[in-house]
């Protein structure tokens, strides 16, 4: 049985501006850049062992997994799967807006030019599916997105609607996750 490890990239100006940045490609902040070398130092104290670093393209992501690469070694590959949800007309919108709050209800929703949440599982589903394969082998560190946060989270656990709606991580928050016999079941996940 093999794990995988979840890390959220660090702050942005949009983070601290409560706005929504989805597939927005946002940089970031010296804080951001900051929290992401301590996590790296994190890793390497925690004795946190990975064959690769997979990180979503947006730049607050893979300048994260930079700088957690530079400290700890692991190599970093970008993979688009990882890439953080379009939210469509709701980019750069209050994040607990009201309208935006009551349309993530609707899965099957797109956003008006952006991608559903269905969408967005099925992607990050099948690179999980392919984790699970080498899980015996290999071990990786995602870095992501809050969006791509929940979806993980609903891979391992069961979720209700409101429960993967109100799911978040910190910035730059490390968890690992357990592949156990049935995803969805079985498996665990530990805040580092």
């Amino acid at each position: 049985m093999g794990c995988v490890y979840f890390v959220r990239h660090g702050q942005t100006v949009w983070n601290v501006e409560n706005k929504i940045c989805g597939a927005t490609d946002i940089a970031l902040t010296s804080l951001g850049h900051r929290q992401a070398i301590e996590t790296g130092k994190k890793i390497l104290a925690e004795g946190i062992r990975a064959d690769e670093i997979l990180a979503s393209p947006l730049i607050r992501a893979a300048e994260t997994a930079r700088h957690i690469s530079e400290v700890t070694g692991i190599p970093v590959r970008l993979e688009p799967r990882l890439k953080e949800q379009n939210f469509g007309k709701w980019e750069s919108t209050a994040r607990d807006g009201l309208e935006f709050r009551k349309a993530k209800e609707d899965f099957c929703c797109r956003y008006q030019g952006g991608e559903s949440m269905l969408h967005l599982a099925q992607r990050v589903y099948n690179l999980l599916d392919e984790l699970r394969e080498e899980a015996d082998r290999k071990t990786y560190i995602l870095v992501a997105h809050n969006g791509i946060a929940r979806v993980v989270q609903s891979y391992f656990f069961e979720m209700t609607n409101a429960e993967y709606a109100a799911f978040g991580v910190a910035n730059c928050a490390v968890l690992r996750y357990d592949f156990g016999l049935e995803c969805g079941k079985s498996g665990k996940a530990n805040r580092n």
